[in-house]
């Protein structure tokens, strides 16, 4: 692979929807493949519902953690407002994959602000939107909280498209089931089954 082969993936939410177990899991099946990784977390007042970002780089080589404005390849934003939030840090040709999902920040709930309409629609002005409804998926199979699990399938597909085969054919179903509780394995290696056959 050439010096110039990192790829970026920012993972983004709000506190409690699992973003940073989907990134661990994403790294690990990177780290797995040989890839140069490197992981940074933000939290804004994640337990109290603030936003939660994670950083992916990946590659032959990775010095920074850090993903800049214009420079992620993929978003990954497992709800509506967030990807509005970050659509600025992907760059041109980049893709996001949205989750149809609303958690109204405190402004919106003190009655300070209003959630904003439209949000699918402004995304796709300015991206290549893939919308999944990770949560309908997730209730379906009986916990909403694996929506995050769903979404990772999804990303690993997608990304699928544009990594060598090897990529696809990591053993995802093991990375899940050794890095979530023994009682919801089998929870969520169904959910992560389902968001790859998503796309």
């Amino acid at each position: 692979m050439a010096s110039n082969d990192t790829k970026n993936i920012l993972l983004v939410g709000v506190g409690g929807q699992g973003t940073i177990l989907a990134s661990n899991i994403l790294s690990t099946g990177l780290i797995s493949l040989g890839y140069d990784v490197k992981m940074s977390e933000i939290h804004g007042m994640s337990q109290r519902g603030g936003n939660v970002s994670t950083q992916i780089r990946f590659g032959s080589k990775v010095n920074s953690p850090i993903v800049g404005k214009g420079e992620a390849d993929v978003i990954v934003a497992f709800e509506k407002m967030e990807a509005l939030r970050w659509v600025d840090y992907l760059r041109p040709n980049g893709s996001m994959i949205v989750n149809d999902f609303v958690i109204p920040p405190l402004p919106v709930l003190t009655g300070a602000e209003i959630y904003p309409r439209g949000i699918i629609e402004e995304l796709e002005k300015k991206a290549a939107v893939t919308v999944i409804d990770a949560g309908g998926i997730a209730e379906s199979l009986g916990n909403a909280k694996a929506m995050n699990v769903v979404l990772l399938g999804a990303t690993i597909k997608a990304l699928s498209e544009k990594m060598p085969d090897s990529f696809i054919k990591v053993d995802w179903a093991g990375i899940v089931s050794s890095t979530v509780k023994a009682q919801f394995v089998e929870l969520n290696v169904k959910a992560l089954s389902e968001g790859m056959n998503l796309l």
